[in-house]
């Protein structure tokens, strides 16, 4: 393994998240496996899995975000074995969403899963999710 370049896949995964929030999803999808079990699962919608669904549920993700920024990633914890490896982080942003015509403070709890693939370490999974503080029992009830 690799670990110089994993470093480097998870500091490019960071980069990549800037023009995210400015409305870019290329430099995230340029990171992602384009294999059949790639899968994403965001704030915005349904978990997709491959390729031809994943790019597109980025794309639809990154054009809620304008004018905005990661401010930082608090590292929760972190494993790397030969050929994957995956962090869990607290990250946080400032960004207009949707409509809003304030950049506002935005925080996630984020798990990325990355596998060495042939041309290097590829996301193979990224989990987000806005729950970053305790919560009732009640909050996992449906509605």
């Amino acid at each position: 393994m690799a670990t110089a370049d994993l470093a480097q896949a998870i500091e490019e995964n960071h980069r990549a998240l800037d023009a995210f929030l400015r409305g870019d999803a290329e430099p995230l999808k340029a990171l992602y496996s384009q294999r059949d079990d790639a899968t994403i699962a965001n704030p915005f919608g349904p978990p997709a899995r491959g390729w031809t669904r994943v790019a597109p549920t980025l794309e639809h993700a990154a054009s809620y975000y304008r004018d905005g920024y990661a401010t930082g990633f608090e590292r929760i914890s972190e494993y790397a074995a030969l050929d994957l490896a995956y962090t869990v982080e607290i990250e946080r942003y400032r960004s207009k969403v949707a409509g809003s015509a304030e950049a506002a403070p935005v925080v996630v709890r984020v798990t990325t899963i990355f596998r060495l693939e042939e041309d290097g370490w590829k996301i193979v999974h990224r989990h987000a999710d806005p729950i970053t503080s305790s919560r009732t029992p009640d909050s996992v009830l449906a509605h």
